[in-house]
Parts: C-alpha cells; structure tokens; sequence
C-alpha cells in the first residue's frame, strides 16, 4: 500500500527534505546576515555621542553637535552655524566609514 502511494508521487521524504534544506540555506544566507547587519546598526546608533560625525539616510554628512535623549533626536551641525534635528533612526553610517568605501 505504501509502495504504491510512494510510486503515484503522493508521499515523497525527498520532497520534504528538499523544502527543508532549502530553507535552511534562505535562513543561513538571507536572513541570519540580515538580521546581523540591523543589529550592528542599533548598537552604532545607540553609541553616538556629541562629536560623532554621521550620515543620515538622506544623505546629509555632519557632526553630532548635542543629543535630546527625551524625543530620541539627534541635534547635526551640516555646515558652520547650520544645524538640524533628525531621529536617531534615520542615521546609518559613520562618515569615515562612508568616506573609506
């Protein structure tokens, strides 16, 4: 009986062990780096401190000139006497780290 259903195709192990390896590997190559790389960027957003220069998801370089910890915002000086507030959030890179690439 289970020779035949095996046979029709109806109850295959291969076909279920192909689905779970194939999502192992989406895990391991997609996911986990993933998941790697947005934690590397809350433990970087969590370490600014005033004098850090950053870049922020729009593209604005500046240095971290005060911090208001209340509202999570970041006070950025872009240029001399010019400085703006931004979330914590949308700032993802430092802008040595930018500059290097």
């Amino acid at each position: 009986m289970i020779q035949t259903i095996a046979a029709q195709g109806g109850f295959d192990m291969t076909m279920i062990l192909m689905w779970v390896v194939i999502g192992l590997i989406f895990w391991f190559f997609i996911l986990r780096p993933q998941k790697k790389r947005q934690q590397e960027i809350q433990n970087f957003r969590n370490s600014i401190t005033i004098g850090s220069r950053v870049v922020t998801s729009g593209g604005i370089y500046g240095e971290v000139r005060a911090i208001e910890d209340a509202d999570n915002i970041l006070v950025i000086e872009v240029s001399k006497g010019v400085n703006i507030r931004v979330d914590r959030n949308s700032v993802y890179a430092t802008a040595q780290q930018d500059q290097a690439k």
